[in-house]
């Protein structure tokens, strides 16, 4: 999606081109640089779960899949079974983050979207071209999206840190989604506030 404040110059010609929304939000943020021959799969603890999520993930489409038929017949039960569905999802990513929780320095804002997002860092430890293993936590909703992103842009601050750009070079569908419905929601909670 372009962004609201689309620049009145040619898309071509204008360093404020951008393909999705932004939010400015506190997120959890798990980075790790990624040598040039690692696999993200690799970067983060838990590697040993990846065959349960894996499970998790096809039996969660089997459902979505037999719920499209089971509309067709009965909408009532279709939808307490969408419920559950969710009630289950929810246990899950709460289950899930109660047994790594973040840190209080793991919690961070940052800027947004589902092509990347820009934070920073203490120390000026990345350079323009580095790969990133990013795992992000999204309240409310503990979804924990991950991606592989490179570095665009290292901006020096002037307490001895830096604001680091990046964009998402490889990232799930799923896990782009998840992003996407967070930014949404992230829009709407502020237009009620407002």
């Amino acid at each position: 999606m372009p962004s609201p404040n689309t620049p009145s110059q040619p898309a071509e010609h204008s360093p404020e081109r951008r393909d999705f929304f932004r939010i400015e939000d506190r997120i959890g943020l798990e980075i790790r640089k990624l040598s040039p021959t690692a696999l993200p799969e690799e970067a983060f603890d838990g590697d040993h779960l990846e065959s349960l999520k894996a499970e998790f993930r096809r039996l969660d489409q089997d459902v979505k899949s037999q719920l499209t038929s089971l509309a067709e017949k009965d909408r009532l039960l279709t939808g307490l079974i969408k419920s559950l569905n969710s009630k289950l999802d929810t246990l899950a990513r709460i289950m899930a983050f109660e047994q790594n929780p973040l840190q209080p320095e793991d919690w961070q804002d940052v800027t947004l979207s589902e092509g990347g997002l820009a934070f920073t860092s203490s120390t000026p430890a990345w350079k323009p071209g580095d790969r990133l293993a990013v795992r992000m936590t999204l309240p409310p909703e503990l979804f924990q999206p991950q991606a592989t992103a490179r570095v665009l842009e290292v901006i020096p601050d002037t307490r001895g840190g830096a604001r680091i750009h990046t964009e998402f070079v490889r990232i799930q569908d799923s896990d782009r989604q998840q992003i996407a419905k967070h930014v949404m929601r992230w829009q709407i909670r502020q237009r009620q506030k407002g």
